[in-house]
């Protein structure tokens, strides 16, 4: 895959860029190297300065780098927008917890005498260079997630970012470089998914995180596995979509639609399979297809667009081929479903009906604004229908019944359960998922600890 930027809004190739060689990647590696050295002993007030000055730049940087994201990937500007102001909150809550979050942690005293020690120390200490490999849905905020904690806990990163942004990955390296990081801090690598591995084996990178596609995942695990270094995973998902009889019908189908279209229908964490009791189906169907109908869909820099095109013409082939696919299988086709006669990578809001385990898109991720309903009978119908998939990123319920809460909090599989509202990351919650989703997390102490050595200090009396 070239390394250009391809507005998919109209197919029209905006810039190309030659992805780095050898000798390129090899001064990058060397300096990375040499930059953790030193950045590594600066303080947390020091990291926090910095991190605070690249969120005020991100800020003033707003409107442009949101132009730019929206001419790369095709989200809808206002959308784009938002994504740039939430890193910015996310930089700022790290520079304002990070210290504390990585505090020395003393263990009871009791177990400090038994062992023998006058004292002993748990500390967390940065691991050095980290490969991050992220993908093209969220530009910023994906690298920001990782970058932010990282960067503050005294790391050191290397961004490998999908082909289809580059801009957006050299205005991150920019963005962290006119803050004042030292410029080994973070690093930009412009190469291609081949060129991966052979920096994943280098000994100077200690750990690697991945959000992406899963035969993605499984190859830098791979490659981490057989090289012994820490990999965070964050794959695809099929979140499910509950709604029970209690459920306030009309929040329930209105906050769907956004649940199910954020971002073009292409994020991972976006609802997707929507799972409604039998008493309610008719009346959650009628509504939620109806507020699918209403979005305009239209060119993505305009302010007033719902849903812009997919990235790429191959991301709406795929998509064509599993709803074609549902077609065949006997799918009902509540609204969309057809590929507009258009210029550009657009896919309409699409509702199918009556899905059967035998259709690829009741296992398969649908990247794009198309949702599948399911009936259910009761909670326990519910809850294996939800749980009938190999992903488990997070899952959304839609309940005022505090038993069912209970039991769907209990038996879901997923990362996370979100109770009468959508799925969101923030930088306060631990992010992540089980099974085919991906393992470790990101945001909160729980992931400003994923890349870094949890050292016990030991003081004998």
């Amino acid at each position: 895959m070239p390394i250009a930027t391809v507005n998919p809004a109209n197919g029209e190739t905006l810039k190309t860029y030659e992805a780095m060689g050898a000798e390129e990647i090899e001064r990058r590696l060397q300096l990375a190297e040499a930059t953790f050295r030193t950045y590594r002993t600066t303080g947390f007030g020091e990291r926090a300065r910095l991190m605070n000055r690249a969120a005020d730049l991100l800020e003033e940087d707003q409107r442009d780098i949101g132009r730019v994201m929206t001419t790369e990937m095709g989200k809808p500007v206002r959308q784009a927008r938002a994504e740039a102001a939430k890193c910015a909150k996310a930089m700022r809550w790290y520079a304002g917890h990070a210290e504390e979050l990585l505090a020395d942690e003393d263990p009871a005293h009791s177990d400090v005498k038994d062992s023998g020690a006058a004292r002993v120390r748990v500390r967390y200490r940065p691991m050095g260079p980290v490969l991050a490999v992220m993908p093209w849905n969220f530009p910023l905020w994906q690298v920001i997630r990782f970058a932010a904690p990282a960067l503050m806990a005294g790391n050191v990163g290397l961004l490998k970012h999908a082909s289809n942004v580059p801009q957006t990955a050299l205005y991150l390296e920019d963005l962290f470089h006119r803050a004042g990081f030292t410029e080994g801090c973070f690093q930009t690598l412009l190469v291609g998914a081949g060129a991966v591995e052979e920096i994943l084996r280098d000994e100077r990178v200690k750990a690697a995180t991945l959000t992406g596609s899963e035969p993605a995942g499984r190859a830098v695990a791979s490659v981490a596995g057989d090289m012994v270094k820490k990999t965070v995973l964050e794959l695809g998902g099929s979140d499910p979509y509950v709604v029970m009889p209690s459920a306030d019908l009309d929040r329930a189908a209105q906050i769907a639609v956004t649940a199910r279209v954020q971002n073009n229908g292409q994020s991972c964490i976006a609802a997707k399979r929507f799972i409604v009791h039998t008493d309610v189906y008719d009346a959650f169907a009628e509504r939620f297809t109806a507020g699918m109908k209403a979005l305009k869909v239209g060119d993505p820099l305009e302010e007033e667009t719902d849903v812009g095109p997919l990235s790429s013409e191959q991301g709406r082939k795929d998509l064509e081929e599993l709803v074609d696919d549902a077609k065949r299988g006997g799918a009902a086709v509540l609204c969309g479903g057809v590929v507009p006669d258009r210029p550009g990578w657009y896919y309409p809001p699409t509702v199918l009906a009556g899905i059967t385990r035998e259709m690829r898109i009741h296992r398969e991720e649908a990247f794009g604004p198309v949702a599948t309903l399911y009936r259910a009978g009761d909670v326990d119908e519910a809850v294996l229908i939800a749980n009938d998939t190999p992903f488990g990123l997070s899952s959304n319920v839609w309940t005022r019944d505090d038993a069912e809460v209970d039991r769907f909090a209990r038996d879901l599989e997923a990362g996370a359960v979100y109770i009468n509202g959508m799925t969101a990351s923030h930088p306060a919650f631990p992010f992540g998922g089980v099974k085919r989703s991906g393992y470790g997390r990101e945001l909160s102490g729980h992931g400003i600890r994923e890349f870094c050595n949890i050292t016990t200090v030991w003081h004998g009396a």
